[in-house]
């Protein structure tokens, strides 16, 4: 174990007990244990399950050895690390019965630790006793937690028949607690303090301004002060120029494919309807050919990452698509996250929001700054209301118009507009209200 709040300077003086769940079938509960100790000042309680569990636990395996002096031999035991929390007044429900037991003190001595099972309270059985004093009273225990003594009534009880070592303990939790409406008066008068010296509208514009900054870290970059549509949100800080060369080989096939070849494609829908729709339309200079090609390759690999969900391969794009963009897409756009002891790299929410607005970018600067959300929307799979928050966060203006012949929903298809002067960008004020039918 370790103590949370400091090092204990008698540790030999600890007596320790562990809890069992009692639910030994189901494959959770059985394995959970608490870990319950006492010093002459306060009481301590850990548990391997719940909020505030160690992490260390599931990374790695901890052992003990005890080794035995006469033969020389070490046993070796699987082990777990317990954090021992101090428990106060503003204790948790969970633990509010280990309180309880560790309140009744024998005066039994041990020298080993004593094993074996006995009943205990809340669906939980007293695994063992570890050190120097064991718990004693049981029917005392189980005779207040059926009759649900509150925490007032078993002061009380301390108070008036509690050995000196209890009493001692209550005096110092009593000690250690603040109450709640000294709290609660001076967060109230700190919060009019600030208010008067500030102001509201000034609190206020701070907060918006928090906001605002919290959505833009999902952001491409944005140059506010650029003087072309094509320099606030600049191609180099969505593709570096590495990054683009890259994209000279697994782009060639797109950039030299004939009519009927696009006819194929979009027959097979091997790429997104964003793509094969601009595909259409490639130019027939062979530098601004090539470029797009290149643009088109990415968005439609962009678009195909944000669909995936847990990434489990080296390559999730295939061998086709270049180490130095796999690379890109696994930091850029991929959260880290630890389960069953390994790490795993996953596209989270927050990971696809930023994949469309950089998509959104992109596409900006492929159709001159003027593009069909609509359409990317239907490639990526996103509510309406969704890309619509997106595109007005990166300061475009929406507009109705008529999709292209063909495509799904031709009808009501919103464009999204990168002009100058930007719009004034506002933080979300919250959820819609919902259309009464």
């Amino acid at each position: 174990v370790r103590f949370a709040n400091g090092r204990l300077r008698r540790p030999e003086s600890l007596r320790f007990t562990v809890y069992r769940n009692r639910d030994t079938a189901h494959p959770r509960k059985r394995n959970r244990r608490i870990v319950v100790s006492e010093t002459e000042r306060l009481s301590y309680v850990g548990h391997n399950f719940g909020s505030g569990v160690m992490k260390c636990n599931s990374l790695c395996r901890y052992f003990v050895g005890v080794l035995d002096k006469n033969s020389g031999e070490m046993e070796v035991y699987n082990a777990e690390i317990f954090n021992m929390q101090p428990l106060l007044s503003a204790w948790r429900k969970e633990d509010s019965f280990i309180l309880q037991a560790v309140r009744n003190n024998g005066t039994r001595k041990h020298s080993k630790p004593r094993g074996g099972v006995k009943q205990g309270a809340g669906g939980w059985d007293l695994e063992c006793h570890c050190s120097s004093v064991a718990l004693s009273g049981y029917a005392l225990l189980r005779k207040a937690w059926d009759l649900s003594v509150s925490l007032a009534q078993m002061d009380l009880c301390i108070e008036a028949f509690g050995t000196s070592k209890q009493k001692r303990a209550l005096s110092s939790r009593r000690m250690n607690a603040v109450g709640t409406d000294i709290v609660s008066t001076a967060v109230t008068k700190a919060a009019a303090n600030i208010i008067d010296a500030k102001g509201l509208t000034a609190l206020v514009q701070d907060a918006a301004q928090d906001d605002v900054q919290t959505i833009s870290a999902f952001l491409p970059p944005c140059h506010e002060d650029a003087d072309r549509p094509e320099h606030v949100y600049k191609f180099e800080d969505i593709l570096s120029p590495a990054e683009y060369e890259a994209l000279r080989v697994p782009a060639a096939a797109l950039a030299s494919a004939t009519a009927e070849e696009i006819a194929k494609k979009v027959e097979e829908r091997s790429h997104c309807s964003f793509v094969l729709e601009e595909l259409k339309f490639l130019p027939t200079d062979e530098k601004s050919r090539d470029h797009k090609a290149r643009c088109l390759w990415f968005l439609d690999t962009l678009i195909k990452f944000s669909r995936l969900k847990v990434i489990k391969k080296k390559h999730p794009m295939g061998p086709e698509c270049p180490h130095i963009i796999s690379k890109k897409l696994m930091k850029n756009f991929t959260s880290v996250t630890y389960n069953n002891g390994s790490v795993q790299n996953l596209v989270s929410a927050s990971m696809k929001a930023k994949i469309s607005a950089y998509v959104i970018v992109l596409a900006l600067h492929i159709n001159n700054f003027q593009t069909d959300l609509t359409v990317l929307q239907n490639d990526m799979k996103l509510q309406e209301s969704r890309i619509l928050d997106i595109a007005k966060a990166l300061r475009l203006k929406i507009s109705k118009a008529k999709g292209a012949p063909g495509l799904d929903n031709d009808e009501g298809h919103k464009l999204g507009t990168l002009s100058l002067p930007l719009p004034v960008q506002k933080a979300p004020t919250g959820q819609r209200k919902r259309r009464k039918m």
